[in-house]
């Protein structure tokens, strides 16, 4: 891989911060957004990542997210969506539209609004091809009896993957991975984390390190490009075979 720049969106913790500090220790100049400022953020400053205060669910910050890249960079090898909301859904009706219209924003708003005016940047890139990956969500293609908002905004992102895949080809490769668990709930229980580990064939977390594999597995690739790619453990044939 180059040394290019990568946008990365969500890098304050968990998947976003370990995919950040991956690329830059490989070199490459990493740009990345936060929607709160943690102890991580002051950290990854300190590496050298360009930081960029963002709320997805307000247009004129992803307006102004995307002036200030445009201005200061010329090329991107790829853009990552790791930023994410995960709200439940609510009894109350008018709480459950505002929970749906916040996710919509950003797993769709923000990635179709990004994806269009950066895609002369990524057309740009040195490399043979760039790359966008939309970080799914593994109920995306199931739905969700609890998070029935949360999938529908995952599925809506699954549908940019297909387009933008084929509106960018061949230069720009579009994928989007559907994890299931990649690392457990920040204090979930023992007992929550059991009834996780049932769910799939793997019976464990697949990390960060799996996760950073996918990624590099699907930049690396010169030809996998508009694919949903599931990361689930096997989950998907965990209840398919009952005889």
């Amino acid at each position: 891989m180059s040394g290019e720049a990568i946008l990365i969106s969500g890098v304050g913790r968990r998947i976003g911060l370990y995919l950040a500090e991956r690329f830059r220790e490989r070199g490459h100049h990493v740009i990345g957004t936060y929607r709160q400022r943690r102890e991580s953020i002051d950290k990854l400053a300190a590496l050298g990542v360009e930081l960029h205060a963002c709320d997805f669910t307000a247009t004129d910050q992803l307006n102004d997210l995307i002036g200030a890249i445009k201005s200061g960079h010329s090329s991107l090898r790829a853009i990552i969506h790791n930023a994410s909301l995960w709200l439940p859904d609510s009894d109350d009706p008018n709480d459950g539209l505002a929970s749906l219209q916040h996710m919509m924003q950003v797993h769709v708003h923000a990635p179709f609004l990004l994806n269009r005016a950066l895609s002369p940047l990524l057309e740009n890139t040195k490399a043979e091809h760039a790359d966008i990956i939309h970080l799914g969500d593994y109920v995306s293609s199931t739905g969700s009896p609890t998070h029935a908002a949360y999938a529908a905004s995952k599925a809506a992102q699954d549908n940019l993957t297909y387009s933008f895949a084929s509106r960018y080809a061949p230069k720009i490769k579009v994928n989007s991975i559907a994890p299931a668990l990649i690392l457990f709930n920040e204090g979930s229980t023992e007992a929550e984390q059991a009834k996780s580990l049932e769910k799939s064939l793997m019976h464990k977390e697949a990390g960060l390190e799996e996760f950073g594999r996918t990624v590099d597995y699907l930049m690396g690739s010169a030809y996998v490009t508009g694919r949903v790619l599931a990361l689930d453990g096997g989950r998907h044939l965990k209840n398919g075979f009952n005889c």
